[in-house]
């Protein structure tokens, strides 16, 4: 990390950044309510507005969303005529999956020997959050903060249930900036700067198929009574071909990633692929990843392992994921999945499919003045070059602010990088990560009300 006030500044601020993810890492803020009490996410959402009002900012408000959820805003007026910056977080976190594969408690903030802080949310995106904070204090403490700054905290991204798009939508001036920096993405790699500058977007279903009025016994009636779950493979076995591509009729299937590469032997130790099996599909890792669409099983509801009778079942059910590139219609890919589903059921079965939220994908312009400044400011921060990278996950938000605010120009950065394992077990942040980032968007906004100036 670069030398400079600025940088001490963070650097003294890491005890205080560390207690405080620690208090928003031990809110159980798992916004859907089938796993985990509601009250977490609104003691969470009002920790953040409370953070937010001892930062000096005005308008803080909680905003009720029309998905149920809150998203908490934030002013903080900066000189006449200087630019307008929008910080962007997300408070809502993804479920702890199996708490004891966890070596510490999800929700609990623990230093481990390898100097990274562990809690689910830490990297994802709790910890986006104290980097905006510390960023603005270091500004303050450095000459003050040269730009408007606005603040938007979602509580619903790792749903995809679309309520603060709904709201920026209804809602325009709210949000409107000349620059966005999304704090939710991730460096290729730690300690290589990266902005994200490619976002999948996605769409769920939940198909249901039922054969049998109840279930049956498999001896007595196994081998012609029409099984469900194995209809149900079926279907999820169709969603690829041989080789492993995605496979469902109108999606592109060969697009080339033309940006950074990722070579095979990263992705495999990133993606910790155990020795000897292949990894699925054609092409490059990158072509892969970023410019083509991926189809996941998320879960199947059907008898565990454990319990299970010697039956033959009458219903199963399966949540499945689609992530489309930059230039496909989430909404349309959405009805091309669902139109896959239905005609490779097989036997006649009864199948039935609920359409969950979707969210287009983004491309961002990285010619923009804005990536000029980030680029600059990463290189003093980090002491390298930046690097511009995709992501194969999603934020339906960007496409909705560059939709609503067509002459924003919008950034993706964040604590996401490989070691970070979201939305896995042991989700970590590495400080050494947090403290460069907070600096580097200290910087960014220097340089950014420097070249609008």
């Amino acid at each position: 990390m670069s030398n400079s006030p600025l940088a001490d500044a963070v650097q003294a601020a890491l005890p205080r950044a560390r207690a405080e993810l620690a208090e928003l890492v031990s809110f159980a803020s798992v916004a859907d309510p089938r796993l985990l009490p509601s009250q977490e996410c609104d003691r969470a959402a009002r920790w953040v507005a409370d953070a937010l009002r001892a930062e000096g900012m005005r308008d803080v408000a909680l905003l009720d969303t029309p998905d149920g959820t809150q998203s908490v805003y934030g002013f903080l007026p900066g000189p006449a005529g200087a630019p307008t910056v929008l910080l962007y977080a997300h408070y809502d976190v993804q479920p702890p999956l199996d708490e004891e594969a966890w070596l510490t408690p999800p929700f609990e903030l623990t230093e481990r020997e390898d100097g990274r802080w562990y809690g689910r949310g830490a990297a994802d995106c709790k910890g986006g959050l104290i980097m905006h904070l510390m960023a603005l204090r270091a500004l303050r403490d450095n000459g003050g903060i040269p730009v408007n700054v606005k603040v938007i905290v979602e509580g619903s991204e790792e749903q995809g249930t679309g309520g603060l798009e709904r709201y920026v939508e209804a809602n325009p001036e709210l949000l409107a900036a000349d620059a966005v920096v999304i704090g939710d993405s991730g460096n290729f790699r730690l300690g290589l700067p990266t902005v994200t500058a490619s976002l999948r977007g996605m769409c769920v279903i939940e198909v249901t198929v039922e054969t049998l009025a109840g279930n049956l016994h498999s001896g007595q009636f196994g081998g012609v009574a029409p099984d469900a779950l194995a209809a149900l493979i079926r279907i999820c076995d169709s969603l690829r071909d041989r080789e492993g591509n995605t496979a469902v009729q109108g999606l592109p299937t060969s697009e080339p990633w033309t940006g950074l590469d990722y070579p095979e032997e990263d992705f495999r130790a990133d993606a910790r692929v155990l020795d000897g099996v292949d990894l699925p599909g054609s092409g490059s890792i990158a072509d892969r990843l970023w410019a083509r669409p991926s189809v996941t099983v998320l879960g199947i509801d059907c008898p565990p392992v454990t319990g299970a009778t010697p039956s033959v079942q009458a219903r199963a059910t399966a949540l499945i994921s689609l992530r489309v590139p930059a230039g496909v219609d989430a909404e349309a890919a959405q009805e091309a999945l669902v139109a896959h589903v239905e005609a490779a059921t097989p036997w006649n079965a009864r199948v039935s499919v609920t359409r969950h939220g979707h969210g287009q994908p983004f491309r961002a312009d990285t010619t923009s003045p804005a990536y000029a400044a980030m680029a600059k400011a990463m290189r003093e921060a980090y002491g390298r070059d930046m690097v511009v990278s995709g992501m194969g996950g999603s934020i339906p938000l960007c496409n909705t602010l560059s939709t609503v605010y067509p002459d924003a120009e919008i950034l993706l950065i964040g604590l996401s990088e490989p070691a970070a394992q979201i939305h896995a077990v042991n989700e970590s942040v590495d400080p050494t990560e947090l403290a460069a980032l907070a600096v580097a968007e200290a910087l960014f906004c220097r340089e950014y009300a420097a070249g609008r100036g």
